[in-house]
């Protein structure tokens, strides 16, 4: 059976002023093409059906990475590859550059991008977690004008976010890591390449063996990226290495009830949950800064 999208009108925009013209006229109606790797699926099995398509690949604006005042930022059409080899992701923003080679196989890499992957907003997806975890700030704009949004206000539920329907991600704004930082990053999954079944994001400041600006955002275990806030005022401001792992973990029995998913019980999604924990927090103790 050959699979084939509903008929679309499709437009390559040159520049945003046209991708505000398209989302403006046709709303809802209008998708955004950029590397095609959610979208195209979905329009070939039809769970998306636009009236219309825009292409923003050649909008320049939407590329590049580079560093802007005390932060680093990511434009939304960089792909995981562009983002893999940047010298600049790697100093700044290590847990992004940990995470990327996490995300599925590398002809995905080499065509999907950054911001695709947020938008998108799957909750299985690596990404909105590190997003999250490093207090990332989402740049949005429509003819009406520009907006930032913080992470924790950008997700708001499986395949959903802040997002208008005229408006475009432009670019991601990550504070830079500081001297010191950590990072962590690790998920469960039965092949390499597959949606994770449980996965975490994590990192914070490091001085002398004492953890500050500890986050720490679980993936693949709810609607949307989460945030252990219960672990994290566990470990805040203490040694790491004199951490008891279970006394942390337990926090996550009050705080938190994973969903469960076709494949992953939600009673083994949050053991998945606590392995990858003391993962963690036997990294940050073991670390020199």
């Amino acid at each position: 059976m050959r699979l084939k999208p509903r008929a679309f009108e499709y437009v390559r925009a040159a520049s945003l002023q046209d991708v505000f013209a398209v989302l403006d006229s046709h709303g809802d109606e209008a998708k955004v093409l950029a590397g095609g790797q959610s979208l195209v699926p979905a329009l070939n099995l039809r769970l998306a059906a636009p009236e219309v398509v825009v292409d923003v690949n050649a909008v320049e604006d939407l590329h590049g990475i580079a560093l802007a005042g005390d932060s680093l930022r990511i434009g939304a059409m960089s792909r995981y590859s562009e983002v893999a080899a940047s010298e600049l992701v790697a100093r700044h923003a290590p847990l992004i550059a940990r995470a990327i080679p996490f995300i599925a196989h590398p002809a995905i890499r080499n065509r999907g991008t950054f911001g695709g992957s947020l938008c998108n907003a799957d909750p299985a997806s690596e990404l909105p977690a590190c997003a999250l975890a490093l207090q990332a700030v989402f740049n949005l704009s429509s003819s009406a004008g520009a907006r930032a949004v913080a992470a924790e206000d950008f997700f708001v539920g499986t395949y959903a976010t802040a997002l208008e329907p005229n408006e475009v991600l432009v670019s991601v704004d990550i504070p830079l890591a500081g001297d010191g930082a950590v990072t962590f990053f690790d998920e469960v999954v039965r092949r390499r390449g597959d949606y994770a079944m449980a996965g975490l994001a994590a990192c914070a400041g490091w001085s002398g063996g004492i953890l500050s600006n500890l986050r720490l955002a679980f993936f693949a275990v709810s609607d949307m990226p989460y945030l252990a806030k219960g672990v994290m005022a566990q470990a805040e401001g203490k040694a790491a290495d004199s951490l008891d792992p279970e006394t942390v973990c337990a926090a996550l029995d009050t705080d938190f009830a994973p969903q469960e998913d076709l494949t992953t019980s939600g009673a083994a999604k949050l053991h998945l949950m606590k392995v990858l924990t003391r993962r963690a927090l036997a990294a940050f103790a073991g670390a020199e800064g």
